[in-house]
């Protein structure tokens, strides 16, 4: 394994556990995601330039623009769960009750 692949490696999985470990906000949970697919965005860029491969250029751009969809998306959720609960705490949050 190069250097850079570890690098990228241990970036998703510091995210991922991060993710897991410390879900106290909605909002460091969502910056763990957003961690996760950028490092997910770089390590597949890289790839493809190391591969010289024409038909898998796109694919990074795909994957940022869906990152971009969810990064939006949680935002939303994130000032909709603020506006309606007071806080984004995690511990707060009942999904049984409207």
């Amino acid at each position: 394994m190069t250097p850079v692949q570890f690098t990228f490696s241990s970036a998703f999985i510091l995210g991922l556990t991060g993710l897991a470990f410390h879900r106290t906000h909605l909002l460091s949970a969502l910056l763990c995601l957003e961690g996760m697919m950028l490092s997910l965005f770089i390590a597949l860029s890289l790839w493809s330039l190391q591969l010289d491969a024409t038909n898998f250029s796109a694919s990074p751009m795909f994957l940022l623009a869906f990152s971009a969809c969810e990064a939006s998306a949680g935002l939303a959720l994130l000032v909709a769960t603020t506006r309606t609960h007071g806080s984004d705490r995690l511990q707060n949050l009942n999904l049984l009750r409207c």
